[in-house]
Parts: C-alpha cells; structure tokens; sequence
C-alpha cells in the first residue's frame, strides 16, 4: 500500500486543483496500475475545495468505475473533508 501524505504537498487548506491533478497522474495511476492500494493522508488539512477533490478522484472514477473507490482510502479527514469527498462521489455516482 501506498500511502501520500497531503499537508506537505498542498499545505492546510487543499485548493490547488492543479497538483490534485499532479499527484493523481504521478501518484495514484501509477500506484493503481501496479495493482496497489493507495491512502490519501489527510492529517493536518484544515479544509478543501470541492474542485481539489473532484481534480484528485474524479478521473478516476471515470476511468476505473466506482469500484476504485475500494482500493483508495482517505485517512485522517476532519468533517468538513469528509463531506466534500462525499459530495464529489455522490456527484460521480450520479453521472455514471
């Protein structure tokens, strides 16, 4: 299992959609490719944007299905985290 500490990537407040999309293309595809398990660390993020999220997992929703959801996990996420990755799945679920 792979697991990618966020804070020291994004800092407190996750919003930069540009390096969700960076740590997707050279993080979690490379790790999903050779068939591990990957775990978004979320310690230390106060807060995020809806567009990080969607940027950070949505592809991969797309492109794997939603049953990619079972080889990431999201450790460490405060409530307000939680709700925003539940919105972003929610949303994807919904377009499939």
């Amino acid at each position: 299992m792979i697991e990618i500490k966020l804070l020291p990537i994004v800092g407190s407040f996750a919003e930069n959609k540009d390096l969700a999309r960076d740590i997707r293309l050279k993080k979690i595809i490379h790790a999903l490719e050779n068939k591990q398990e990957i775990t978004l660390d979320f310690d230390g993020i106060d807060s995020t944007t809806q567009s990080f999220i969607h940027a950070l997992i949505s592809d991969l929703i797309r492109k794997y299905g939603i049953d990619v959801l079972d080889k990431i996990y999201f450790k460490n996420c405060n409530e307000t985290v939680t709700k925003i990755i539940n919105i972003v799945v929610d949303y994807m679920q919904e377009i499939e």
